[in-house]
């Protein structure tokens, strides 16, 4: 095989491979000779077919298959003899070919750049120490209370009000006609909970037990089923009971009704929980300091075709959130003006995933083996039963796949790694301070598919250009840098030629 740079600048390389036609020729005979003794043809007996006769009926396949074979070794070979470690899968065109002459091949890539010795020495993070207010347990103590509230039947003249439930039987019509699905016995409605269609719940304000109301509705734009968007409904209801809310305390009794020992053994479980959200918190606060930090010592070029690829996902998801808004063409136009600024987004968070990566590799930081099973296995139960072994042996066999599952652990363990490094400088503080100094840092860069909650009608918000943040493109997670691991490296390296190449006519 013949090898020759085309382009060398920057990350980018190009190459022009010539694969010799006796290596392609000599590919099909052995697939001949393989499968010579399985070919069947009238007048031979099995294994007698001539070769001239097997190349004539299905060497047109065979050539097909020794060419994409050879091209696929013949880029792995280029990799390998350079050096080289995609940054992406490389694009290989097939520029030139005939039946018994030599091939030639275009390859074009973007390397991983080298990333310099990492200034890890001497990090300074502030972690702030947050300890559960009393009022935070007693309002999460209310709240399930609450959630445990029950009824008892109201007195005959007792008229319904927000927050009552009503037991109904109902009928609705639309232009005078039944609908499916429109027709039930006995539903319980609380009334305020705002279940039902806009105006059902309100109108049944003020019935008694045993009264009839008409009520005029009519169905959301949005509503899920198709004939019935936006139109006009009469429902016929019946109100067979109305029950007012039965007050809960919060006692010993209430605490063992829920199998505990008393109200202190409540108390203390939510008060676990609380510290595990606010350790969250805690955790992010730090994670942000230290990826500023990082992001503010190293500066080297990234390959824009990851660049690319981070930008599309996070603009996927903007995209996906502005259409949910009040004013999508509105949302959209602010994301317009500041789309400049997601694509800085995207440069910083490939850059930090290629820091932390090579971070992890040179201090040999892994996801056994064991890790990486659990982590299956947590995934595989988001499918049916039926179906998570499928899931589990499609992940390993996929690099890519087992990459991407790996990615979040593996950045993680880094981060860790790097607390471990760093100064850290403990400071006692409340919610309500962790909370301020959190949006604090959201406000250099927020918007759709940040993360965070808009809340009904918001619009997103564009990002701000200063300090940056690591804008992810899942809503999981704020600070997650592009996920690099060493796995999806050698994803890229391993799959060369994966696509079809096509000769030019």
């Amino acid at each position: 095989m013949n090898t020759v740079e085309t382009l060398n600048e920057g990350l980018k390389r190009a190459y022009r491979l010539t694969i010799p036609a006796k290596d392609i020729d000599s590919r099909v005979d052995e697939e001949l000779k393989s499968v010579a003794s399985q070919v069947r043809m009238p007048g031979f007996r099995p294994g007698k077919v001539p070769a001239n006769l097997i190349r004539k009926m299905h060497g047109a396949r065979f050539e097909q298959q020794a060419l994409e074979s050879a091209i696929q070794d013949g880029v792995q070979r280029l990799l390998s003899e350079n050096k080289l470690r995609p940054a992406m899968q490389p694009s290989v065109e097939l520029e030139d070919h005939q039946p018994g002459k030599d091939a030639v091949v275009k390859v074009e890539l973007e390397t991983l750049p080298e990333v310099p010795e990492p200034k890890v020495d001497e990090l300074r993070i502030e972690r702030l120490t947050v300890e559960p207010s009393e009022a935070e347990i007693d309002e999460a103590v209310g709240r399930i209370a609450s959630g445990q509230k029950g009824f008892d039947p109201a007195p005959a003249s007792h008229k319904a009000r927000m927050g009552d439930r009503a037991v109904i039987d109902y009928e609705g019509k639309v232009d005078g006609e039944a609908f499916e699905g429109g027709k039930g016995e006995r539903m319980s409605v609380e009334l305020g909970s705002g279940r039902l269609i806009p105006g059902f719940e309100e109108q049944l304000v003020g019935a008694k037990a045993n009264e009839q109301r008409a009520l005029e509705v009519r169905f959301p734009d949005d509503y899920n089923v198709d004939y019935l968007k936006g139109r006009d409904a009469t429902f016929e209801v019946t109100v067979n009971e109305i029950q007012t809310p039965r007050e809960i305390k919060a006692d010993d009794d209430f605490a063992k009704s829920m199998g505990l020992e008393g109200i202190g053994q409540l108390r203390e479980l939510i008060k676990g929980q609380l510290q595990q959200e606010l350790g969250g918190l805690v955790r992010t606060h730090m994670k942000r300091q230290l990826l500023d930090e990082l992001a503010a010592r190293h500066d080297f070029p990234v390959p824009p075709s990851m660049v690319e690829a981070e930008f599309e996902q996070i603009w996927s998801q903007l995209e996906q959130e502005a259409a949910r808004e009040p004013d999508p063409d509105s949302a959209r136009a602010d994301m317009e003006k500041e789309k400049a600024d997601y694509r800085a987004i995207a440069e910083r968070r490939v850059r930090l995933g290629l820091l932390l990566s090579d971070i992890g590799q040179k201090n040999g930081i892994e996801v056994s083996q064991q890790e990486m099973n659990q982590l299956v296995s947590q995934a595989a139960q988001q499918y049916k039963p039926e179906d998570r072994q499928r899931f589990a042996d499609f992940v390993r066999e996929n690099s890519m796949a087992a990459a991407q599952l790996r990615a979040p652990l593996y950045e993680d363990k880094v981060v860790d790694f790097l607390f471990s490094k760093a100064k850290v400088t403990e400071r006692p503080a409340t919610r309500d301070e962790l909370q301020a100094a959190i949006e604090a840092e959201e406000d250099h860069v927020h918007g759709p598919g940040c993360g965070h909650d808009h809340g009904p009608g918001a619009k997103p918000k564009a990002a701000k250009k200063g300090k940056a943040a690591d804008e992810p493109a899942k809503k999981a997670k704020k600070d997650e840098p592009a996920p690099a691991d060493e796995a999806k490296t050698a994803s890229a390296a391993k799959k060369p030629a994966a696509k079809k190449a096509k000769a030019k006519k």
